[in-house]
């Protein structure tokens, strides 16, 4: 029996999420088996929110894709998106129990005394209405204007996401600086784009004056 397209379309997303989540089960795979450094927590938290980053970048390039290049990917981006915000509590769960004993007041103080702990609760925070609000029922109950603007929060979140990446090691690094440039670059394409896009020709309008 052939099947739908839009059984194929649901099942692609469904196998979006299973892929999606191997590298959280291979990382817990590694930190628990003693194979994934000297501080398997620390690895395992840079990991989770490396993979946080990811997605977060994964979901800003499908707009480019389809403005550029006429790929369209946007009934991926909702898994993507869930995705990370899945990484991110991963990441902080991690944080939070297996770094820091679920000891609240060591939390508080590392919030207040160190700046990228402090930046990357501000990331998450941005995530968490994004998240909540990824359903249909949301976007019918807000409204699709409300509801686009809610979600450009994730252009301050992935900013900050970013600069975290950058500031919770105490050395300059490449691989964080690649992923903030790349971050820069997804975030002044919405400035540009906007500009470029009306000066492109349309296709369908010379076909008509053809």
């Amino acid at each position: 029996m052939p099947i739908s397209q839009a059984n194929l379309q649901a099942t692609l997303k469904w196998l979006v999420y299973v892929v999606g989540l191997l590298p959280a089960v291979w990382l817990f795979y590694l930190a628990f088996t003693d194979r994934i450094g000297a501080d398997p927590v620390a690895q395992l938290e840079w990991g989770l929110g490396l993979w946080t980053l990811r997605f977060l970048i994964a979901c800003l390039c499908i707009t480019p894709l389809r403005q550029a290049f006429r790929i369209n990917l946007l009934r991926y981006r909702r898994a993507l998106g869930l995705l990370a915000f899945y990484y991110v509590l991963l990441h902080l769960s991690v944080w939070l129990w297996l770094d820091r004993g679920l000891d609240l007041h060591a939390v508080l103080m590392d919030i207040l005394r160190r700046p990228y702990i402090a930046i990357g609760m501000g990331a998450f925070a941005l995530l968490v209405p994004l998240a909540l609000t990824s359903t249909n029922w949301s976007i019918r109950k807000l409204g699709g204007k409300t509801w686009s603007k809610l979600h450009k929060l994730v252009y301050p979140a992935i900013a900050l996401g970013a600069l975290h990446f950058i500031m919770i090691k105490k050395v300059w690094l490449v691989e964080p600086m690649v992923y903030a440039a790349i971050v820069l670059v997804l975030l002044a394409w919405r400035l540009i784009w906007p500009l470029i896009g009306n000066r492109r020709p349309n296709p369908r309008r010379r076909a008509v004056s053809t």
